[in-house]
């Protein structure tokens, strides 16, 4: 409050799931499932993307970059979680506390421009076949990509340096990270200016990519209504299935969380949310995309093939 002293926390405690003891066992063993299957199936997806010379498409580049996101999500946030999962002293530092922040900020917002990105790389492809390598051309496609990373990074940046200057009058975090919406919980104070920086950022970072995604698959289902035959709309359905998939599982649960009133929710179902939204989803991508794609199952299929057995005794 105005006048009083507010002291400068360098030590924060994670409130997590520890109301239920009980239930964190289980919490652990599924985090701990879902990200190792998160890294592996994201590694792999990068791998062959960068090995086999069929995947040096716009599409793939730009899903190699979304693998990569994906990994730097969740081990910004998971290890820590499975840490204090085991342990009866859940704390995290100052300093691990806003690297955790700016890193879960800038991969989730890279990751919404992304998709919208991916989204009108799916409507040049089907809308303008032939064209489309003199628009997506990989000049084009790496100044595409590195606009999501600086965009992202830079809003990120403008959100957790805001948000570590306002006092907090607790260091006690009811969440398992140190997610933003709950450390501005804590805030002594309202600030105006933040709220306005949180609501500038989530607009552009959610509604306007939406609905640019909305545009391009708009056009591209007019697009695939008027091919004749059915072989050829089946291809077309299943070139946009997969990001399409990606798309209603990222943005449903990052909108359930940032754009809905305070007090629609318990901050519990808000926990479960973001665990699901930080593991499952990053977990599902590289699957959603290897079992609806060919190209991708003949690239694995491929890429083990070349991995020696080992030497029987």
């Amino acid at each position: 409050m105005p006048g009083e002293n507010v002291t400068v926390w360098s030590l924060f405690f994670l409130e997590g799931f520890s109301r239920y003891p009980r239930l964190e066992i289980v919490l652990f063993v599924f985090s701990l499932v879902m990200y190792l299957v998160t890294i592996l199936g994201n590694c792999t997806l990068i791998l062959i993307t960068v090995l086999d010379s069929r995947l040096q498409t716009p599409m793939y580049l730009f899903l190699g970059n979304l693998s990569f996101m994906d990994i730097c999500y969740t081990s910004a946030s998971i290890p820590t979680l499975l840490v204090n999962l085991l342990s009866s002293k859940k704390t995290i530092i100052f300093s691990g506390c806003a690297v955790q922040m700016y890193l879960s900020l800038s991969m989730g917002s890279t990751e919404c421009i992304l998709l919208a990105v991916m989204a009108y790389d799916r409507y040049v492809a089907i809308c303008n076949p032939l064209r489309y390598p003199i628009i997506m051309n990989r000049q084009v496609c790496v100044q595409m990509a590195t606009i999501s990373w600086v965009t992202g990074c830079l809003t990120a940046l403008l959100e957790t340096s805001f948000a570590l200057q306002i006092p907090l009058c607790g260091n006690i975090i009811n969440h398992f990270t140190c997610e933003i919406l709950a450390v501005l919980k804590l805030a002594c104070v309202s600030s105006l200016l933040m709220d306005l920086v949180m609501l500038v950022v989530s607009i552009l970072l959610l509604p306007i990519p939406m609905l640019l995604i909305c545009i391009s698959y708009g056009f591209i289902l007019s697009t695939i209504l008027r091919i004749s035959s059915t072989e050829g709309r089946n291809k077309a359905f299943s070139t946009c299935g997969a990001h399409l998939t990606v798309v209603i599982l990222y943005y449903g649960a990052a909108l359930s969380m940032y754009l809905k009133p305070s007090s629609s929710n318990s901050q519990e179902i808000d926990k479960i949310i973001s665990l699901l939204y930080g593991v499952l989803t990053p977990m599902l991508n590289p699957i959603i995309y290897s079992l609806r794609n060919k190209e991708v199952k003949d690239a694995v299929i491929k890429l083990l093939g070349k991995v020696p057995l080992a030497p029987s005794v």
